[in-house]
């Protein structure tokens, strides 16, 4: 069976009504993105991330899958899937795909800032005295500006066996997610997705890449049903 990688950006959730931070001009209630979604934000200013991700929450509760995920979970018949997810919404699980990867955290889960290991499912608002089990401050499971990338590893392990490469929604400029590209095989199938595709140097030396410039709810059930013809589906 071949092996289908999906790479998702904010372009796939964007369809569902999720707001980015390009739709707002990287602001937020007139803060830049670096005041609500970095390491040296949350050390400055604690309360207001926790306010930012709080409404992020209470706006995930609002929204539903859009076609683009529903499509993708029919690829799972026919092919091997996993996706590897910029998004930190759980708009893929909630589409029932079943190899998901959040590189950048996920907005339902919280950590505790003491000890890393500790992480919970939480869906209500987050405060400032809301303590782990062994007392420390928790904090939105996500990776901010400023910190690692934690599962980059395990995607770029699961990158470098794919077939099929499909990537939605996403700029393929910022890093490192961006530089995941390059450790597909050469021989791999490149499939780019975006209304306004950027081709940054791993992509355009590419000879199997055919860009896709359309919204993600639109050209993905149309690459899903080709993809699952040329499988016999």
């Amino acid at each position: 069976m071949k092996k289908i990688v999906i790479l998702s950006g904010a372009g796939m959730s964007a369809e569902s009504g999720i707001r980015t931070f390009r739709d707002a001009d990287g602001l937020w209630e007139q803060h830049d993105v670096m005041e609500v979604a970095s390491i040296d934000g949350w050390r400055r200013n604690p309360e207001l991330v926790l306010r930012f991700y709080n409404q992020r929450r209470r706006q995930l509760k609002e929204v539903l899958p859009n076609a683009g995920h529903l499509a993708l979970t029919r690829l799972e018949a026919a092919y091997d899937v996993h996706i590897v997810t910029q998004n930190v919404d759980d708009l893929h699980e909630r589409a029932g795909s079943s190899n998901i990867l959040h590189l950048h955290g996920e907005l339902n889960k919280v950590r505790s800032t003491g000890k890393t290991s500790l992480v919970y499912e939480w869906q209500d608002d987050l405060q400032m005295g809301d303590l782990c089990e062994s007392g420390h401050q928790l904090r939105p499971h996500i990776v901010w500006f400023g910190e690692m990338v934690p599962l980059m590893d395990k995607a770029v392990e699961i990158l470098t066996k794919a077939d099929i490469v499909i990537i939605i929604g996403t700029s393929m400029q910022v890093y490192p997610a961006a530089g995941l590209i390059a450790y597909a095989r050469p021989s791999a199938a490149i499939y780019y997705i975006d209304p306004q595709p950027s081709i940054n140097y791993e992509l355009s030396d590419r000879r199997r890449l055919e860009v896709i410039s359309d919204r993600a709810a639109a050209a993905v059930p149309v690459l899903v049903e080709r993809l699952l013809a040329e499988a016999g589906e």
